[in-house]
Order: structure tokens, then sequence, then C-alpha cells
């Protein structure tokens, strides 16, 4: 299964790590991060920047609020589900 992102990007449900929203992250967050997962950042938001998407081999600034992912989520697990 897989997620929109946003942007017409779509990763892998089972690569996801966590879904942030960005309002609870400090300014500087990216500043902490270890230079490998600095490089591996790829910002698809042409605006705001809503939520950052964890996965194993990157992280997504997205569009989209995490509610908003979190509720794709849920809907796709159900589809599976029936």
């Amino acid at each position: 299964m897989y997620l929109h992102i946003g942007e017409e990007v779509m990763v892998r449900a089972s690569k996801i790590i966590a879904i942030l929203d960005r309002r609870l992250l400090q300014s500087d967050w990216q500043s902490t991060l270890p230079d490998a997962a600095s490089k591996s950042i790829k910002n698809i938001s042409k605006h705001d920047i809503k939520s950052v998407v964890i996965t194993e081999e990157n992280i997504y600034l997205s569009p989209l609020a995490s509610t908003t992912l979190k509720k794709r989520m849920d809907s796709s697990f159900e589809e599976l589900l029936y």
C-alpha cells in the first residue's frame, strides 16, 4: 500500500517511520540531524510545510497536514480489511 503525501509523491506505507506535525518541531530542527540524514531531506512542498514524513530512506517535507495523512492511512487500512 502506498500513501500520497502531496505534490504527486507517494511512499510505501510500510516504509514510514513517523509523520510529524511541523508546528511541533523547533524552528532549527534540521540543524540537529546527522549529516547523513540532512542529505536525505526532500522538500516536496511548493508552499508551506505542514508535516514531516520520515521513511527508512528519506525525510519528506509535505504540504499536507499530519491529520490529513493519518486519515488517508486509516481509510486505506479500512479498505484492505473489507
